[in-house]
Formats: C-alpha cells, structure tokens, sequence
C-alpha cells in the first residue's frame, strides 16, 4: 500500500496561511469566509483592479463616432 500523499499548500492570498488545498478547504486558496469576503470587496471598490486600458465612457463613445462620421463624409 502507498503512503498517502501530503495535500499540496497554497498561501492565502489575503493573510499568507497556509491552506491545504484539499475537499476540507471549502474556502481554498482562502483560508476562511472572511479572508473571501475581504478580497472581494477589495475588487468591488477598485482596490484590485486588471492592468489595461482605461474604458471609455458614453461621451468618449459619442465623440469618437462623431469624428469617425465627419471623416466618412470628407471623403
């Protein structure tokens, strides 16, 4: 018989626990609800964000098919 295999551990990425990422981990890689809890929130106000280009707004949106409009029609 095999000598059971120790469960891979992955630090929290909110309080750097160590959390065995296993079924008895409901939360992995968080270590508890409140950890989740904490980084989701950090992500609903901004304070987590994808690097990328900013999203342009609705008068960004208009003043773009403006000009796009004006160059179609010099042509």
């Amino acid at each position: 018989m095999s000598k059971p295999r120790d469960s891979l551990k992955v630090a929290c990425p909110q309080c750097a626990t160590q959390v065995p990422w296993n079924e008895q981990s409901p939360y992995r890689p968080f270590c508890s609800k409140r950890c989740k809890l904490l980084d989701l929130g950090a992500w609903a106000n901004e304070s987590h964000r994808i690097p990328g280009e900013m999203a342009l707004d609705e008068t960004d949106i208009d003043a773009m098919l403006e000009s796009l409009e004006r160059g179609q029609e010099q042509r």
